[in-house]
């Protein structure tokens, strides 16, 4: 059964809340971004959302040179692969492995992704890739060199709630024509840290299972395979409590609750947790830092000083590009990088 024909989403949530009760916040956003990504493209000015990678060749290309700069001061170790997390339409990755390739660096490609309307633009994009549905199948052969660009931020949370009660989770239900979130019946309190159990009424906190979970098989994998890795999301490096659930549908945000299966639902990454799961699991933090001094660490604003004057009729679209990219008021600051490596390898420019 496809999208087009299946059926909507909303009537399969309201049959399962009037049978068995409200359902978690952790399986609404699931099943809501399950249905969401399946069959379409939801990038571009068409679509819901636009990426860095699709805003400027610029981004994929600092990526490629980070990726190329390290592997080669880690020796430029034979045979490596290219590993990207929801690689959209391949821009990131055809952006990268063209710098990459100009040293010598021709990692063997792997892609994880779900969506079959996404697998088929990356494969025009790049079209000697292999594709995965997780981690678990990409070789251990060799080191990685991995990139994940909003990838983490999909995956869907647990909210927990302090109530007069003590702490619940927080579960969605119907009622008043509408979904609406609602405190469970279920104590929590065991889940709560220590810190965080004698926290007002009211206060709100965020864990991703599934951020954790692809975090520990990458430092795994770094820690036994080597290599090198990017995480890069909208998210926070210090802990902070409240919910970060929006959903975005034609470039605009809406209500989570509103439409289920029909808009992209995220929630902010918590950077610090990954840091701390990277570490316990043998790998190297990098660190943590802002996308725009990222960027500007590997020379974005030299690269798009030449490129203006290569063609100056793209100067203003370039420098629109590269101010949405870097500056605070826009992707600059919201925006993370997260870098791991192998415990062997070195550290990695712009942390």
């Amino acid at each position: 059964m496809t999208k087009a024909n299946a059926e909507p989403l909303t009537a399969i949530f309201r049959r399962l809340i009037g049978s068995y009760g409200p359902i978690s916040l952790l399986h609404y956003m699931g099943e809501s971004n399950a249905r969401y990504y399946a069959d379409k493209d939801p990038l571009g000015s068409a679509g819901d959302f636009i990426t860095a990678p699709e805003i400027s060749q610029m981004f994929g290309e600092l990526i490629g040179l980070w990726l190329a700069d390290i592997w080669m001061r880690a020796g430029s170790p034979v045979p490596v692969h290219y590993v990207e997390l929801g690689p959209g339409r391949g821009t990131l990755a055809r952006d990268a492995l063209r710098t990459m390739k100009r040293v010598g660096l021709e990692p063997q490609v792997h892609f994880v992704e779900s969506s079959n309307a996404l697998k088929a633009l990356q494969a025009e994009a790049v079209p000697d890739a292999q594709w995965h549905h997780d981690l678990a199948s990409v070789p251990t052969d060799a080191p990685l060199l991995l990139v994940g660009n909003e990838f983490l931020d999909a995956l869907p949370v647990r909210q927990l709630v302090k109530t007069a009660e003590g702490w619940r989770e927080r579960m969605v239900d119907w009622g008043e024509d509408r979904f609406r979130p609602v405190a469970g019946d279920k104590p929590m309190d065991a889940a709560v840290p220590d810190a965080l159990k004698p926290a007002d009424e009211g206060t709100l906190i965020e864990t991703c299972p599934g951020a954790a979970a692809v975090m520990h098989e990458i430092a795994t994998r770094m820690a036994a395979q080597g290599g090198a890795a990017l995480l890069i999301d909208y998210g926070y490096a210090e802990p902070r409590t409240g919910s970060t659930l929006q959903a975005l549908h034609a470039h605009t945000k809406v209500d989570p609750f509103a439409m289920p299966g029909e808009a992209d639902l995220t929630c902010l990454v918590d950077f610090t947790i990954l840091a701390d799961i990277a570490r316990n699991e043998g790998a190297a933090w990098l660190g943590t830092v802002t996308q725009g001094d990222f960027l500007r660490a590997l020379g974005i604003e030299t690269r798009a000083a030449n490129l203006s004057s290569a063609a100056p009729q793209h100067a203003e679209t370039i420098r629109r590009a590269t101010d949405r990219l870097i500056r605070d008021d826009e992707m600059g600051t919201l925006f993370k990088v997260m870098g791991v490596t192998g415990p062997d390898w070195p550290q990695g420019a712009g942390f």
